[in-house]
């Protein structure tokens, strides 16, 4: 086909659609709705991908922790209540056995606690206890301030770094550096303001504070409660070293028999990719399902709506394989205005998505996974699966267009 044929194909076809306007913009209506499905579909899964990175960041890529309690829940809850607590003097061993690891420190916690600032009150708070050193891992960088030093740790000092979101909930005007929280009865003062760290999978990491690991059993007591194990690789490459050496060294600590199973759990990163990718097959899954429905409708649409278009415009067919039209031209002719009312579709679909994206961000500031735009690729992406779908759609009754003997489409009425 020539290109001065193309183009005046072109024209026609543009022509065509543009005189129906409203017939061409309810034919597309499936299509809109199965363009935004993937678009919003896509949207959503690069959110949830940086939120993941950004929650394996804030584990620590190259950490692993030693708990009673398997994190994820991948295990019978109640098999984990039954085991028995990792004590301090079991974490303190593992600490000076270890010799893979860069690092390791015991951490207490004491979950669902009460926090006060003079007459304000916070619930649900995680009080931890840690060591110095846990400066040194993801949890320590401060967005104020300082980590407590080892010396206000020997001391058993009454210093606290508070999480992201009760500084930010206790003390949303002003600086909180200095400040007097009552925890568990007794005074702390407020020595540094750990970086927001949480995202919507992990918001409890911000409802966090740190104090010292001597004044927090001070506080809460040492007996009757398990003790974790921080234990930091220094690079992912040595993850799978120190794993072996963690799972072998608390084994022999706690004298598990051989043969018998872990009565710890290894936490890590990992092991939340593997949930996460879980996630993604079912929203994709979800997604697809919908999307592929939505378009199985726009296309009965479109290819109903062209074959009426063919049969309306018989005559203009006969006259134009008169005139010397190819079939080629023809069957051209019919598939671009399918594949322009599938393209118009995917072009409403953005300005809805991307007005949707806005508002969505707008309306949930603490989304902050989410863009308020969406990304190029998946405009290009829509674009293509418009035509193509509009290809489809439109072959059959294009095809009947090209195929139709000129003498009986000039005498049809």
């Amino acid at each position: 086909m020539k290109i001065s044929e193309f183009t005046e194909t072109s024209r026609i076809s543009f022509e065509a659609l543009s005189s129906n306007k409203m017939r061409s913009f309810l034919t597309t209506l499936g299509v809109v709705i199965g363009i935004m499905f993937v678009i919003l579909m896509g949207w959503f899964l690069n959110g949830l991908d940086t939120a993941l990175d950004q929650t394996f960041n804030t584990i620590g890529t190259d950490m692993l922790y030693v708990d009673k309690w398997n994190w994820s829940g991948g295990r019978n809850w109640r098999e984990q209540e039954a085991r028995k607590d990792i004590t301090y003097a079991q974490a303190v061993e593992f600490c000076k056995r270890v010799k893979t690891a860069e690092n390791a420190m015991p951490q207490g916690r004491a979950w669902g606690r009460q926090v006060l600032y003079k007459n304000q009150q916070l619930s649900g708070i995680s009080i931890m206890g840690v060591p110095y050193k846990y400066a040194e891992t993801p949890a320590g960088n401060v967005l104020q301030g300082r980590f407590f030093s080892q010396f206000e740790e020997l001391q058993s000092e009454n210093v606290v770094v508070v999480g992201f979101n009760v500084s930010k909930n206790l003390f949303p005007d002003s600086n909180a550096l200095g400040k007097v929280l009552k925890i568990g009865g007794r005074s702390f003062t407020i020595v540094g303001v750990i970086e927001k760290r949480g995202t919507f999978i992990a918001d409890f990491m911000d409802n966090q504070v740190y104090v010292p690991l001597s004044t927090f059993f001070g506080v809460f007591g040492m007996t009757g409660r398990t003790i974790s194990i921080a234990v930091k690789a220094g690079r992912e490459d040595q993850l799978d070293a120190v794993r072996s050496e963690t799972i072998g060294l608390m084994r022999a600590i706690r004298n598990n028999k051989p043969g018998t199973e872990d009565d710890f759990s290894i936490n890590e990163s990992q092991m939340f990719k593997e949930e996460a990718k879980t996630l993604r097959m079912s929203v994709w899954g979800i997604g697809l399902g919908l999307t592929a429905l939505s378009f199985i409708v726009g296309m009965i649409g479109i290819m109903n709506i062209m074959f009426v278009t063919v049969t309306e415009r018989t005559k203009e067919i006969g006259i134009r394989k008169a005139l010397g039209a190819t079939r080629a031209s023809i069957l051209v002719q019919f598939l671009m205005e399918a594949a322009a009312l599938c393209f118009v579709g995917a072009m409403i679909a953005f300005v809805l998505c991307s007005a949707v994206t806005f508002s969505a961000v707008k309306l949930y500031p603490n989304a902050d996974f989410l863009t308020p735009y969406v990304p190029p690729t998946l405009v290009l992406i829509a674009a293509v699966v418009s035509i193509v779908v509009g290809i489809v759609a439109g072959l059959i009754p294009s095809m009947r267009a090209a195929r139709m003997n000129p003498v009986d489409a000039l005498r049809y009425e």
